[in-house]
């Protein structure tokens, strides 16, 4: 009834097994890379639960990519499954950063309270130029005809995101999302009867209680 949100990576469908060690290395790189500077954020809750999330997204991340370099390390096709993920990951991994910050509704107010370190461009920056050296370790090339270092920024150019793709997937239009949503819907529907069974336990209990 969209009254929850998740991510939007989410939205995306798994293919192949080379998915799996994709996901770790770029999805749960650039959330990485999104949450490490918030362990410093001004909202100390918030940043400590951030230390524990980090810490467990490091392992998945490193754990991604020995599956990759494992696949790497064997057929043709292996390697062309490996290729194959990270040409559909990529883009939907530098998604995940945000709107730019000229179109990004809550990145000044957060910057302002220092929730946020960085802005959702500068994240994504450092994201693609962690990636690059990554890829080339690997033997796979990102999808992207425009990247290039720039010796003038000493930052890597990299080509347009696709907005409109990015808009679609973030208000329902994605490639899954009225899937996940009937999944999420039926798993609810289906754990109907534990919650039942709870409550009639609990007031059995209570109902205990009161005549001990």
């Amino acid at each position: 009834d969209g009254k929850q949100k998740y991510s939007s990576i989410f939205n995306y469908p798994t293919l192949t097994f080379a998915d799996v060690g994709v996901i770790g290395w770029l999805v749960d790189g650039a959330a990485i890379a999104n949450q490490v500077p918030l362990c410093r954020s001004s909202f100390g809750p918030y940043a400590r639960a951030m230390v524990r999330i980090c810490k467990e997204e490091s392992f998945h991340q490193r754990q991604g990519y020995e599956l990759l370099m494992h696949l790497m390390g064997g057929t043709q096709a292996q390697r062309e499954m490996v290729q194959d993920a990270t040409n559909r990951w990529w883009w939907p991994s530098l998604m995940m950063f945000g709107p730019p910050d000229a179109d990004s509704p809550n990145t000044k107010q957060s910057m302002a309270w220092r929730i946020k370190r960085h802005t959702n461009d500068e994240l994504r920056q450092r994201f693609v130029d962690m990636s690059v050296p990554q890829a080339a370790a690997l033997g796979v090339t990102l999808p992207d005809p425009a990247l290039h270092w720039n010796d003038e920024r000493g930052q890597h150019d990299f080509g347009d995101i696709d907005w409109v793709e990015f808009k679609q997937v973030v208000s329902g239009q994605g490639p899954c999302n009225a899937e996940r949503v009937a999944h999420r819907k039926a798993a609810h529907d289906d754990g109907e009867w534990v919650r039942e069974a709870a409550v009639a336990y609990a007031r059995k209990q209570a109902e205990r209680a009161v005549a001990a």
